[in-house]
């Protein structure tokens, strides 16, 4: 049994590190979905691999294995990696593109919650999205099928203005708390024009 409390990496960096059409590859996924790094690619390759591993030794046990085969395949299903009627040899057809599009950012997207992937993972990482009411932080969120209809916005925004823009209560408050000296200077400033005029006026008078 290994520490409880040791991290362990969700992820396995390639063994050609410097692979050109792979890192190619990789960059168009990430621009794609709206990762925020490589990472969440290899992360998504991960679990295909572990999924195209499971089908494979189920597989090799043939008929012995068949239980727990029916447990993989629902599960794929389920999550919607895979349709109705799939069978073990569809899991080894998976593709990283089939976990990615299951992520909540995607969905958010997919479902027009969104203008942009990148909006999407915004609306997310920001605490706008909920799903079955219940508020999600996490743009990898991995969502079942039945879960689709349930993606809704936790709070009401205005999409035509960027969420960042948006003042928290602390910068409004900062911002109220502000005097308004460059108003008061900026209307001052005609009066002390016309001053001058009649300032000089006096002036002349006094000397005659």
């Amino acid at each position: 049994m290994g520490d409880p409390g040791r991290l362990r990496p969700k992820y396995e960096t390639p063994r050609a590190v410097w692979n050109a059409e792979r890192i190619a590859e990789e960059s168009k996924l990430k621009s794609e979905y709206g990762l925020k790094n490589i990472r969440e690619v290899w992360i998504a390759q991960r679990e295909t691999k572990r999924m195209r591993r499971e089908a494979r030794k189920l597989l090799a046990l043939g008929e012995t294995g068949a239980g727990e085969a029916a447990q993989v395949i629902a599960k794929c299903i389920r999550l919607g990696f895979v349709k109705e009627g799939a069978t073990l040899e569809t899991l080894l057809g998976l593709s990283v593109r089939d976990v990615l599009e299951r992520r909540l950012e995607t969905r958010v997207q997919k479902r027009g919650l969104a203008k942009s992937i990148a909006q999407a993972r915004q609306l997310v990482a920001h605490g706008f999205i909920c799903v079955r009411g219940a508020k999600m932080t996490s743009p990898g969120y991995i969502v079942p099928v039945l879960e689709d209809s349930a993606i809704s916005y936790y709070k009401p925004i205005d999409l035509s203005a960027p969420v960042m823009a948006q003042k928290s209560g602390r910068a409004r408050e900062a911002a109220a708390a502000m005097p308004a000296e460059p108003a008061a200077e900026a209307a001052g400033a005609p009066a002390a024009e016309a001053s001058a005029p009649e300032a000089a006026a006096e002036g002349e008078k006094t000397e005659g």
